[in-house]
């Protein structure tokens, strides 16, 4: 008797912990039930992957959907609808929204407003301050949080943790991995009189926030994790001084960057893209971006994410430095990469350890990030070598555009399946929403 699937994907070559290998991916009740040879297979739904390659749906732990509070530059429907679009099957997003996601009533709201709307699974933060540090260990183990975040320096939003004290205060509450934004808040004010010189442009950004403001906050926060034995996971790193001290902190310290830095550079961004290049941290030479990719190849780079966080073209318009920091990426985050895997700057099995086994690791995240038996059926069937120019005009996010508009792409994501779901074919969404929280191994007790 053969078997019988609800989806199968066919003549596909995929991804797996063994390499790359052609096989067929047979999916039941949303969970990868076969994977090799399945020919006598029958399927409620087949997917002709011929000439595609299969990868464990991509993760990105690091998006800022705005909702609620700031919906005119993004909310969970369009933001989710983009990661759908970029073949993002699992989305973490930040909580400096309006109200912070800072208590169990606020992440509970954020649960109930993507009920429905979220097209790809989802994970909440709770935001670190000094208000609510002693219930941060309560509060990471709700079901859908993806963990607590950390604002060491000023950025979009109220959310700050500025002085060491608090610091500890917060890595002492819980026992999960904080994610944290390590910019010296002390430095940025005592620089900040350098954005109102006459004449300042964006071009000013990676001075203010120099690699010395990167760098002290690195260092404070690697202390302080000492100190308290916490694990802590230190987003978008953009100097070569940090990555130098995060290669002697690996029992502590776990690593991200963003397309973003990999793909653009100081001053040609500026130039080109004035305050749409601005983002936190910001943008730097080449000599730092250089060592990033450096450290994607030695492996010191744990996760890549695209750091999503929208405003709107007026909003940019403004003169530096009252133009908001930030830019979207979600929907970008794989095609930029594939293009670079196509460039020749890493390998397609390093990729997928950036973009699905290393935030599935990371953050504990349970049955999901690899093509293996039992776990979820998230898949992104990508089209290596498939070209494709980025334009404004195809991005879901609500503010309409990226940074990378115009910019001619090798390797372009066909197809999204969330838990055996397709959602994405060819650019164009499919039938109903379907996300749902994403569960953690260090909370699976408490998500029943």
């Amino acid at each position: 008797m053969s078997e019988h699937f609800e989806l199968l994907v066919r003549g596909g070559r995929c991804v797996t912990p063994a390499g790359v290998v052609a096989a067929d991916v047979g999916v039941r009740g949303g969970k990868i039930a076969a994977l090799g040879a399945l020919s006598g297979a029958t399927a409620e739904r087949t997917l002709d992957a011929k000439g595609l390659t299969v990868l464990p749906g991509v993760i990105d732990s690091q998006v800022h959907f705005r909702e609620p509070g700031l919906e005119h530059k993004e909310d969970l429907a369009t933001g989710t609808a983009s990661a759908a679009l970029g073949g993002v099957t699992t989305i973490f997003e930040m909580p400096n929204t309006k109200p912070p996601t800072t208590t169990q009533a606020a992440l509970e709201d954020k649960l109930a407003r993507a009920r429905g709307r979220a097209w790809v699974d989802h994970a909440f933060f709770v935001g670190a301050a000094a208000e609510n540090a002693g219930e941060l260990a309560r509060l990471e183990l709700l079901p859908g949080v993806a963990g607590v975040k950390v604002f060491m320096g000023s950025s979009t939003g109220s959310l700050l943790v500025a002085n060491d004290e608090v610091l500890r205060a917060v890595l002492r509450s819980g026992r999960r991995r904080v994610a944290v934004h390590a910019e010296d808040e002390p430095r940025l004010v005592e620089r900040a009189a350098l954005t109102r010189e006459p004449g300042a442009t964006a071009a000013l950004h990676p001075v203010w926030r120099d690699e010395e403001t990167a760098l002290r906050a690195t260092r404070r926060l690697l202390a302080a994790a000492r100190q308290t034995g916490r694990r802590v996971h230190v987003l978008h790193v953009t100097t070569e001084e940090e990555l130098e001290e995060l290669a002697h902190a690996r029992e502590h310290a776990t690593v991200e960057v963003t397309p973003q830095h990999l793909s653009l550079a100081a001053p040609e961004c500026y130039e080109q893209l004035g305050t749409l290049a601005q983002m936190n941290p910001p943008l730097r030479g080449r000599r730092h971006q250089e060592a990033l990719w450096r450290a994607v190849e030695s492996g010191l780079v744990d996760v890549l994410g695209s750091d999503h966080a929208p405003h709107t073209l007026e909003e940019k318009a403004r003169p530096y430095p009252d133009s908001p920091s930030g830019l979207p990426g979600v929907q970008t985050l794989l095609p930029l990469m594939l293009d670079h895997v196509h460039a020749g700057r890493l390998s397609l099995l390093r990729l997928v350890d950036l973009l699905c086994h290393g935030p599935a690791r990371v953050y504990g995240l349970a049955a999901k990030g690899r093509l293996v038996l039992g776990y979820d059926a998230d898949l992104t069937l990508v089209a290596l070598d498939r070209q494709h120019t980025l334009a404004n005009a195809e991005m879901a996010t609500r503010v309409g555009y990226t940074p990378f508009h115009g910019r001619r792409v090798t390797g372009w994501p066909v197809v999204t399946v969330v838990r055996g779901q397709v959602v994405m074919t060819e650019g164009e969404l499919l039938g109903a929403p379907v996300g749902a929280p994403a569960r953690f191994t260090e909370t699976l007790e408490q998500a029943r």
